[in-house]
């Protein structure tokens, strides 16, 4: 089924998670007109909480179910933030744990030989950057040099899903709290921007 809010995503997506994707935004359709009214929301939350679909497609596939849009947006927003919220928590914790283990075997080193720092962090740099993805990576960072955190948050969802814009400002140091804050802001932004649009072509068409 062809609705905006898929439309818009579509010419940010790979074309190669086109057809799972459409696959899982059926799955999720078909869940909202079964349940009762009651775990709608839930559904909703937690179609949110899937990259590619995120807050507005988790709320234009609830409004297109019958919810309501000012719940199916509602729903989709706290999908969406909770996950970007947990993957940011975890990812920054994940970092501080690596920085310390590095400064430390640092300073072991530095204890045990003059110059052996250089060599530690000669080898960290390569592994930290051949683990991300190199496509999504140079993405991330044109935009990033470009627009800085509000500008890649805000941009989030024509560049990359928010999950993985969170997570690469979380990996590169960026604060938790200011990445929440601008995640937050996008979230709600581009989600009541596609439930606005959805909700006046639905009435359109009725």
């Amino acid at each position: 089924m062809d609705w905006c809010g898929v439309e818009i995503r579509r010419a940010a997506q790979p074309a190669s998670t086109e057809g799972p994707l459409m696959s899982l935004i059926d799955t999720f359709q078909d869940l909202v007109a079964q349940v009762p009214d009651l775990v709608q929301p839930l559904i909703v939350a937690a179609a949110g909480a899937v990259p590619f679909i995120e807050g507005e497609g988790a709320a234009a596939i609830g409004i297109i179910g019958g919810l309501n849009p000012v719940v199916a947006a509602a729903a989709g927003i706290v999908g969406n933030f909770v996950c970007v919220a947990i993957l940011v928590l975890l990812t920054a914790r994940t970092r501080s744990a690596v920085v310390t283990r590095t400064r430390a075997r640092r300073l072991a080193a530095a204890g045990a030989r003059t110059g052996g720092a250089g060599g530690a962090e000669a080898d960290v740099a390569p592994a930290a950057a051949d683990e991300r993805g190199a496509a999504r990576q140079a993405k991330f960072q044109r935009a990033f040099d470009r627009y800085g955190v509000p500008g890649v948050s805000l941009l989030g969802p024509l560049l990359l899903p928010t999950q993985f814009t969170a997570t690469m400002l979380a990996g590169a140091g960026t604060g938790v709290a200011r990445i929440l804050i601008w995640q937050a802001v996008a979230i709600i932004g581009w989600t009541t921007l596609i439930t606005l649009v959805v909700t006046g072509v639905l009435s359109v068409a009725h």
